[in-house]
């Protein structure tokens, strides 16, 4: 039962912390976003709507993509990170809570957070165990598609995003080619972390049940 509770709660706030890392890189665009934020604040700017509403869209469309092609990408936790993550973006950035651009360096160390609290989301979202997102599935369709290995169809795939969103006016800069060094290594350790927090918690009840 409480191991239950933990992996929903890893789910709630997993996305919540996604959505928010997102919104503090947002703010401090001009250094550069990920490839997917960077297609979807293009698609923002020049068509109106909402940043989170272009996620949600654009997760919809990846979503319908893996539905028809190979479904086994599809779980439990794959729907609420297509349809919520992009609201909670839009909250915080809403909100006007948080640091907004200062053009100096410390623009770096807010972009920086962003990705951090990015990463540590999407590694308990993950640990919770209700499957990866619409884009994570995405890619992996494709990698079985193509026969690519897993990070090969990823650069692909996210190069040609990132070509179009900067084709449409997206934040492209020097922080966009450097994201994902930065965030990988934060979402494999938060990952790594949050599934040893499940594993003793599962053990100690375990062990209460065998001793009761």
């Amino acid at each position: 039962m409480i191991i239950a509770f933990l992996r929903y709660l890893y789910l709630l706030i997993g996305l919540v912390l996604y959505g928010l890392g997102i919104a503090i890189a947002i703010k401090v665009k001009h250094l550069g976003l990920h490839p997917w934020d960077v297609l979807n604040v293009a698609l923002y700017q020049r068509f109106g709507l909402s940043i989170g509403t272009w996620g949600v869209l654009c997760g919809l469309v990846l979503l319908l993509f893996s539905f028809f092609v190979n479904r086994r990408y599809i779980h439990v936790g794959t729907i609420p990170n297509a349809l919520l993550i992009g609201p909670i973006t839009d909250f915080f950035l809403w909100t006007d809570i948080l640091p907004a651009a200062t053009n100096t360096w410390l623009d770096y160390i807010i972009l920086l957070s962003g990705i951090v609290i990015t990463g540590i989301g999407a590694g308990m979202y993950v640990a919770a165990g209700f499957g990866a997102g619409p884009r994570d599935g995405f890619m992996l369709s494709i990698s079985d598609m193509t026969g690519l290995s897993v990070s090969y169809a990823r650069i692909i795939v996210e190069t040609l995003v990132l070509i179009l969103g900067y084709f449409l006016g997206g934040p492209v800069f020097i922080v966009t080619f450097l994201y994902t060094f930065i965030l990988s290594p934060v979402f494999q350790k938060s990952l790594l972390a949050f599934k040893k927090i499940l594993e003793l918690v599962d053990n100690k009840g375990v062990q209460k049940n065998i001793s009761g």
